[in-house]
């Protein structure tokens, strides 16, 4: 998911529409914007679909207020549905309130049964709606001490943003897993899942939110609270890997730069002769004009990307995968036609993908076609947000690097090491790669919450 919000900013919903699109690369599902407006009443909308087939200019304009949040959905096949569409907005006596939420909490079911055995009764399945039941379950009146006590009972990697009549809350969990970052726009405030966003609606890049930090914006102006005393940075590596956009810097990394340095390590880690380099676009691009570079063969523009297709990895279903494949990508035959490809991917999940790729290019005329993948075997489920539900999803969960090379039909298959995808990340010294090693940064919850 990707998450926006902006404080004392006029006409805020436009400024969030245009902001969104910057970061529609992180859901395609459905999208929603709430504000609210000086006299302290509450406006939304939200849809099914891209941020263009949701909203209109009149519904934009009809969304009143100089602060509001929204937020871009990507379909996931246990959280579909207009129900889990954000942002949600809450009724209550001691102030109406709005919450838009990106990850995943690891020990929700211990928090759900907690609240439900107290009478919370759910109309979501979104950690939005159950960040908005812990904060009010407290009888006390100061909502950031609400906020500090609700997310030192959960646990994984998440950023929740709140919105009320006159404020904003930004929060990162405590091991900094998802993105998180805060810009100036004129007067106001911007926060946003990516940087990338602040360059369309005209802000200013001021910090990213620390892990284990609340950063408030009000008429006071920003103001950090720190809620736990257990900070780590351990950013998840598909944020840099694939998720965000080349053009987004988190926590003090450009995703381009790490793209490309791990395209640089994964040829000489995995060197091959080959007449020319091909990325699949548009996320591993940067690595292959990395492994060009540090290999010295030449890059080619070998595959041709579909515009307003959406991304196969974050299609709810694998029949919908399937499909997306067929229709995102086409070979240049002419540019591959008798040659030796060097394929940089950044990532195999399921295999789907690699698999239509390579047969692709073999159909159009490629000699040879050796896959380099610009990160490790995935191999282990995530807990985190991608939406990875059970190992047996994975190609490589239980299969040798050979068997894997086998099933995606490929000449030759090479992964970059854990290392290296660790040294490739000059912000983040030690990135969460749980779903490569098997070593999460969080507990796993079995246990129950107690009172």
């Amino acid at each position: 998911m990707g998450v926006l919000a902006v404080y004392g900013v006029p006409h805020a919903s436009t400024y969030l529409y245009y902001g969104l699109h910057n970061l529609q690369h992180r859901g395609q599902e459905g999208g929603g914007i709430a504000t609210f407006d000086g006299n302290g009443e509450a406006y939304r909308y939200r849809g099914l679909g891209l941020l263009s087939e949701i909203f209109t200019d009149e519904q934009v304009a009809q969304l009143k207020g100089d602060l509001g949040i929204g937020c871009v959905k990507y379909a996931n096949a246990s959280r579909s549905g207009l129900h889990n569409v954000g942002p949600f907005v809450f009724r209550h006596y001691s102030g109406d309130f709005a919450v838009v939420s990106d990850g995943n909490l690891v020990n929700s079911k211990q928090l759900s049964d907690y609240l439900e055995r107290r009478g919370t009764i759910f109309s979501s399945d979104s950690d939005a709606e159950m960040f908005a039941h812990m904060i009010k379950k407290s009888a006390g009146e100061d909502r950031i001490v609400n906020i500090v006590k609700a997310l030192n009972m959960m646990e994984g990697g998440f950023t929740f943003v709140v919105m009320t009549r006159n404020r904003i809350y930004a929060c990162r969990d405590k091991y900094g897993i998802k993105p998180l970052c805060i810009g100036r726009l004129g007067d106001g405030y911007v926060v946003s899942s990516e940087s990338c966003a602040f360059d369309l609606m005209g802000a200013e890049f001021i910090r990213d939110v620390r892990p284990g930090e609340v950063v408030s914006l009000d008429s006071h102006g920003m103001r950090s609270t720190i809620y736990s005393k257990f900070c780590r940075y351990r950013m998840c590596a598909m944020e840099y890997i694939y998720f965000a956009r080349p053009d987004s810097d988190i926590d003090g990394c450009n995703v381009h730069a790490y793209r490309k340095e791990a395209g640089r390590r994964l040829y000489r880690e995995c060197p091959v002769e080959a007449d020319m380099v091909v990325g699949v676009p548009e996320s591993s691009l940067s690595a292959a004009m990395g492994y060009a570079e540090e290999s010295g063969i030449p890059y080619e523009m070998g595959l041709v990307k579909h515009k307003y297709v959406g991304r196969t990895f974050i299609q709810p279903v694998q029949s919908m995968r399937e499909l997306g494949v067929k229709m995102k990508l086409s070979p240049v035959h002419s540019i591959v036609r008798g040659k030796r490809i060097v394929l940089v991917d950044d990532s195999i999940v399921r295999g789907t993908t690699s698999l239509k790729i390579v047969r692709m290019l073999r159909e159009a005329g490629a000699s040879e076609v050796h896959v380099r993948i610009a990160s490790p075997m995935m191999k282990f489920t995530c807990h985190y947000g991608v939406d990875t539900s059970t190992p047996e999803e994975l190609l490589c969960s239980h299969r040798t690097l050979e068997e894997a090379r086998d099933a995606i039909g490929a000449d030759s298959l090479g992964f970059l090491s854990p290392e290296s995808t660790r040294e490739s990340c000059f912000g983040c010294a030690d990135p969460c790669q749980a779903c490569f090693t098997g070593e999460y940064p969080t507990l796993l919850y079995d246990e129950e919450i107690n009172d």
